[in-house]
């Protein structure tokens, strides 16, 4: 497990960096205002993803062993075309942001959608290989196609260019998603009455899979809107530079929880965590700690030399955000347990938690501090969501809650593996 794990991280590390990329060229090329424009739109797209996962998300991971694929891929499709064009009309009705905005909404959400109901179907067949070079091959080309576009000069410094180049870096990828699924011995043949019944098992399956994640979006994004309602476009491009640092760390926790959610899906067990894998949620939350303090100790300097003088104000940001970080490896390992045993409502339930936080600390914060006040209602609302989660772990496994508290047996543990290389 630990090796898979370490194979994981290895692309998601190579993801982080390359998704690092983007936000430093778009920081640096584009500005604090640019950088936010940029950001809104990312949301944007990311919340339509969201209603899309209402017929698939991680459901199709959990479906791909046992049924079709392409029972699985077509409803799917179909349900990705009429939210991404119902939520653009949602997005020109709430913000009316342009014609232009919209046709690009539209565009990218749609393609964006398909490749990752592709991917979702290539991991649960266990192609891990495939859907990491795939998820990796993505970014690079948005941040080699931006890299190349801003170095053009003026006439491609603008958000519009960063819209050009999403359209090749899911474009393509997509395309190439198909060839694993084309080599799956699934037939492509007599849809009819099992298609059906797929398609409502699909629904069943992702509704309460899926609603979690709605919730937890609009706890690690509802943020932005508000610092965009309430000061401007720049406030919210500092924010996301500070945000987006500290995420890459959760590639961390997200790494072992995903291998944790794929090896739970395919058992046939539904019993606790055995103690080799609370072992390695221990050693996951012993590295983010260790991320996160390495990531707050850097001074200003660091910050405005990297992206520009604009982005000084982004520490503050990232030291209210440090505490909710390491809480939320937690919660990613705990979370993905319940959903591998396919226990959706209690990681609803934590979200709902976490989403009232969220929601009194935006309102009653952002006016007053800000960007800082955004901060720190995130952290306020993971700790809330993560205590939740916590006490139904204990109730449900008989755990303690320390059983996630790293410890120096640990770590020489694992230190042991790697210097006899079998990690």
């Amino acid at each position: 497990m630990l090796r898979r794990i370490a194979h994981n991280f290895a692309t998601r590390l190579g993801t982080a960096l390359l998704s690092f990329g983007v936000v430093w060229l778009t920081a640096r090329y584009l500005g604090a205002a640019g950088r936010g424009a940029v950001s809104l739109f990312v949301t944007d797209c990311a919340a339509l993803l969201l209603f899309i996962g209402l017929l698939g998300g991680s459901s199709l991971i959990y479906l791909a062993p046992r049924r079709n694929l392409w029972h699985l891929l077509l409803p799917a499709y179909g349900w990705a075309v009429v939210v991404c064009a119902l939520g653009t009309g949602a997005v020109a009705g709430l913000r009316q942001p342009g014609t232009e905005y919209l046709g690009h909404l539209a565009g990218l959400s749609i393609l964006q959608a398909f490749f990752s109901i592709n991917t979702s179907l290539v991991l649960g067949r266990r192609r891990e290989t495939t859907y990491n070079l795939l998820q990796l091959g993505q970014v690079a080309l948005l941040a080699g196609g931006l890299l190349v576009a801003f170095q053009a000069g003026e006439p491609w410094l603008s958000v519009r260019t960063y819209y050009i180049v999403s359209y090749l870096a899911y474009g393509l990828p997509l395309l190439l998603s198909f060839g694993p699924l084309l080599r799956q011995p699934d037939r492509r043949r007599r849809l009819g009455r099992r298609l059906r019944a797929t398609t409502r098992e699909l629904a069943r399956h992702s509704r309460g899979a899926h609603f979690s994640n709605i919730l937890a979006f609009a706890n690690y994004r509802l943020g932005y809107y508000f610092v965009a309602h309430y000061a401007d476009v720049r406030a919210v491009g500092v924010l996301s530079v500070g945000v987006a640092l500290v995420e890459a760390i959760w590639l961390i926790p997200r790494s072992a929880a995903l291998v944790q959610y794929v090896d739970l899906v395919h058992s046939a067990a539904a019993g606790p965590l055995p103690n080799s894998a609370l072992r390695v949620a221990r050693l996951t939350v012993l590295g983010t700690a260790a991320a996160v303090v390495a990531l707050i100790a850097l001074p200003v300097a660091v910050l405005t030399g990297i992206f520009g003088p604009e982005f000084g104000a982004s520490r503050p940001v990232m030291v209210l955000l440090a505490p909710g970080t390491v809480l939320m490896a937690v919660q990613m390992l705990v979370s993905s347990y319940f959903a591998g045993l396919a226990r959706y409502r209690i990681n609803n339930l934590a979200s709902v938690v976490g989403l009232g936080v969220t929601l009194l600390a935006c309102v009653v914060l952002i006016p007053r501090f800000g960007i800082r006040g955004a901060a720190l209602a995130a952290t306020l609302s993971y700790t809330a969501s993560t205590g939740y989660l916590l006490l139904e772990f204990r109730r449900a496994t008989g755990v303690s809650l320390t059983a996630f508290l790293p410890r120096p047996a640990d770590v020489v543990y694992y230190w042991q593996l790697i210097r006899a290389g079998r990690a």
